[in-house]
């Protein structure tokens, strides 16, 4: 039995039936990454600290003792997310050699759960690219073709999910940092609403943005971990008691009656003609299963890029504010003063995407300038919301390619920062009206690259998209192909 490509419910399954045990399943995917170790997902591996956790979940199923749906499935965590016990680095030079204190949310409830955490992922500095290629670790690559990148900013967990060398992630999405990797992965990844999961212990990039999500082989996986993950914390008050339902209980009701919508601004200039074939294929097969599919339009998604790079580097530049090298982070040698200090330090941790998206909100958010850009962004941002609101008035869902090309080559973009930002164009607009989307595998390019089908929901409505992901996913026959790695 290949270990390695088995669900979370075949894999719980499994361990219930002693077919294999908790070791097992860390061995396999700790062979996994030493087999794809060229991809570069991970930043950290620490076998010994993942031993351990599953060891206690293989003494529990001796005993006889029911175990839990994610307890001994071994993880690794986009390295965002802060792990007590384990470095949490942002692929930063930064924070190198940070270990957290304590646990963010997300990671604890998972914890609680039983899962075993093996690994942190890599990803673009900070959560900032579209590409892994920021990272002080080096770049992610893809498991499809190691020519081309991973995507990002969660390179690393979507690569390594797609590779078989993790059951499942979490990572951020603030801008597509989990759809747009991934569609060019061939994964299953789950933007929430925002405020749906805690971001207490996540690294911050943009506050106002940022969400917490998951990486899953199959849209059950992704179903099982929102039953874990979701709901209020009291240590983030961005999440309200909004009732969690079982993410998993209308997986399998079909979508005979659903009324989707096609924004015609997601197929236009710049859209790949064959992410464009690929994604409206898809959309038919919807329509033979009768769904009832229209066309709709968003206007303001012309203005979802420059909103989100206005917006998203004024909060960036605020939340990084804290790392001056006193009080943690990293310190330069000796200097003169304590401004040649914070110059010094920051100038040496920080990486020349950080840096430019700094002094862009720095600017954006000073005096004279503030009323002219912040404030015209955020007024944009509104009209954005009241499109979504528009469109959901008339369709249940909106469906469309999650990113406008396919998998790029490593260094194609790397020159060019308005072309990579342009990567995340059909992502931003969901994240600025702060509505749930998924990106399920639909189909390959004639090279052999994975696209991306974004099914974008109303708030709340991370069921929904998850039931309308589900029949697709079962009548595909996608789960059946698997990268090489090697």
């Amino acid at each position: 039995m290949d270990l390695n490509w088995l669900s979370i419910a075949e894999a719980h399954k499994g361990l219930q039936e002693k077919k294999f045990s908790a070791e097992d399943l860390l061995d396999a995917c700790l062979a996994q990454v030493e087999k794809g170790k060229y991809l570069n997902n991970f930043v950290t591996v620490d076998a010994e600290f993942a031993r351990a956790q599953a060891k206690a979940v293989d003494a529990k199923i001796a005993l006889g003792e029911k175990i839990g749906i994610l307890e001994g499935i071994p993880a690794g965590i986009k390295d965002l997310l802060c792990t007590k016990g384990m470095r949490t680095t942002a692929s930063s030079h930064m924070l190198e050699n940070f270990k957290p204190p304590y646990e963010s949310t997300a990671t604890a409830r998972l914890k609680e759960a039983g899962y075993v955490l093996f690994g942190k992922t890599n990803l673009d500095e900070f959560a900032c690219g579209a590409s892994t290629e920021t990272s002080y670790f080096g770049t992610s690559l893809n498991p499809w073709n190691k020519d081309c990148v991973a995507g990002g900013s969660s390179g690393g967990s979507a690569s390594s999910v797609a590779a078989g060398q993790s059951f499942f992630s979490l990572g951020t999405d603030t801008g597509g940092s989990i759809r747009q990797p991934s569609s060019l992965c061939g994964c299953v990844g789950l933007k929430v609403t925002y405020g749906r999961v805690s971001r207490f212990g996540v690294i911050a990039l943009a506050s106002s943005w940022d969400t917490v999500g998951t990486f899953s082989r199959t849209v059950e996986d992704a179903a099982i971990l929102m039953n874990v993950i979701a709901g209020a914390d009291p240590y983030d008050s961005t999440t309200p008691d909004v009732e969690v339902p079982d993410y998993t209980a209308d997986l399998n009701k079909g979508v005979k009656g659903l009324r989707i919508g096609v924004p015609k601004e997601y197929f236009g200039e710049g859209v790949d003609e064959e992410v464009r074939q690929v994604v409206m294929a898809a959309i038919k097969e919807y329509e033979k299963m009768g769904a009832i599919v229209k066309e709709v339009s968003l206007p303001m998604t012309k203005y979802g890029v420059a909103v989100y790079y206005v917006t998203m580097p004024t909060e960036l530049s605020t939340n990084l504010a804290r790392f001056d090298g006193i009080r943690f982070g990293h310190s330069s040698g000796p200097v003169e003063n304590l401004t040649e200090h914070y110059k010094a330090s920051r100038g040496e941790g920080f990486g020349a995407e950080i840096k430019r998206r700094i002094m862009v909100g720095t600017f954006v958010s000073s005096a004279g300038y503030a009323d002219a850009y912040y404030k015209q962004a955020q007024r944009a941002r509104t009209l954005i919301i009241k499109d979504f609101e528009a469109a959901f008035g008339e369709v249940d869902v909106l469906m469309a390619p999650v990113s406008p090309t396919p998998a790029f080559k490593v260094g194609e973009k790397a020159s060019n920062p308005l072309a990579m930002y342009l990567a995340d164009a059909l992502a931003i607009p969901p994240s600025a009206a702060g509505v749930p989307a998924i990106s399920l595998p639909c189909g390959f390019t004639a090279g052999g690259l994975p696209v991306g089908l974004q099914i974008i929901g109303p708030m709340w409505s991370e069921a929904l998209i998850l039931q309308a992901a589900a029949a697709f996913e079962k009548t595909s026959g996608l789960l059946e192909k698997r990268p090489v790695i090697g």
